[in-house]
């Protein structure tokens, strides 16, 4: 794996690679992400990640499965993912002994959407493309806090445009609970050390040029030199660039 501080350059994972000694700036950045995780676990119960197998997901799902284990895990399975995400899933299991609650969109949300669009009709409008994610993320996302107190992400500030000032912890006004984002902070660089570091599965997209995982047809490898999350919707603008879990925030500092 190429270290370096900037996003705009490809990084390539090395699988394998074992366990090493944590040096100091990795270490204090796991003790600050452990801070937040044991304050969610301890003021914020029930609380549970939203994990779409990305390499930042795995860095939490590492850190709660050792840690904070009862903060849960959910993943939103829309239908279109990748084999190798569904690969992973499997491997989280096996090798921690913890079953990733699933959820799926209503069928009758998808049904609606293929009669009026098309099975591949997102990539004809951002309308559209806007409404795939509906119901197949953000609906289920719905389902999948009811009745929880907060909700974590694996987002990072250095992703995408949208991303820049991510704080730590916010309100999630929409769906009236706390929303963390305890790795908003973290460098790419980080992920990948952290991972190698403790030995963490990842997913093999990364190994084929992915850098953002995502839907199956709505994602691809990216080209060096490329935004992180080019790979994304890449026939839109990046501004347009997120699928609607994201895009409300009741901000405050935390």
């Amino acid at each position: 794996m190429t270290e370096t501080t900037d996003p705009t350059v490809h990084i390539t994972p090395v699988r394998g690679a074992g366990r090493r000694g944590v040096d100091s700036a990795l270490g204090e950045r796991i003790e600050e992400t452990l801070g937040v995780l044991r304050r969610i676990e301890a003021e914020y119960a029930p609380a549970a990640l939203a994990s779409s197998f990305s390499a930042e997901d795995m860095v939490l799902t590492d850190l709660i499965q050792r840690h904070t284990p009862d903060i849960g895990i959910f993943t939103l399975d829309t239908g279109r993912l990748n084999e190798e995400t569904y690969a992973l899933q499997q491997q989280v299991r096996e090798r921690y002994g913890r079953r990733v609650r699933t959820v799926f969109p209503e069928p009758e949300d998808v049904e609606a959407f293929i009669e009026r669009y098309g099975v591949n009709g997102f990539y004809d409008s951002i309308a559209a493309r806007q409404a795939c994610c509906h119901a197949r993320k953000v609906a289920p996302l719905e389902r999948a806090l009811t009745g929880l107190s907060a909700w974590l992400t694996g987002m990072r500030r250095e992703q995408a445009v949208t991303r820049q000032e991510l704080p730590f912890q916010e309100h999630d006004a929409g769906h009236g609970i706390e929303k963390f984002n305890p790795l908003a902070a973290w460098r790419e660089e980080e992920v990948w050390q952290y991972l190698r570091t403790f030995d963490v599965p990842y997913n093999a997209l990364y190994d084929q040029g992915y850098r953002s995982i995502g839907c199956a047809p709505c994602t691809r490898p990216v080209a060096v030199g490329e935004d992180i999350r080019a790979g994304r919707w890449w026939w839109e603008d990046p501004e347009r660039k997120e699928c609607g879990l994201h895009t409300a925030r009741q901000r405050r500092s935390g």
